[in-house]
């Protein structure tokens, strides 16, 4: 079930990225059921059954949930939400504009912390 996750993020990523970040390693590896896009070796995107999750700074995480547009992160029911993820909704995915932008920020973010 994780290779699913692996082949959807890389086939919504890749297009996204494409030439835009010459200096920046790309890595996708499996992560718990779904998979994980890593920027110079640090985690910054997953894709699970929960949803396509974004690594953002706070003030556009917050902004996010309070107009709707995406939810905290938990992986399991039990467990901490990851305060420094948002799960983006499916109106936010199918909007390429939105969604380039918000993946950009997330690369930025994550290569320059």
């Amino acid at each position: 079930m994780a290779k699913i996750y692996l082949e959807r993020i890389k086939d919504l990523i890749s297009p996204l990225t494409d030439g835009k970040f010459k200096s920046v390693e790309f890595e996708f590896r499996h992560f718990f059921s779904g998979a994980a896009l890593y920027v110079n070796g640090k985690i910054s995107m997953t894709l699970t059954p929960v949803g396509f999750g974004l690594k953002l700074p706070e003030q556009i995480r917050e902004s996010l949930i309070k107009d709707g547009s995406a939810k905290t992160l938990r992986y399991f029911p039990k467990a901490p939400i990851k305060k420094d993820y948002v799960i983006l909704l499916e109106e936010v995915m199918d909007d390429k504009t939105i969604l380039r932008e918000l993946v950009e920020v997330c690369i930025n973010y994550v290569k320059d912390s």
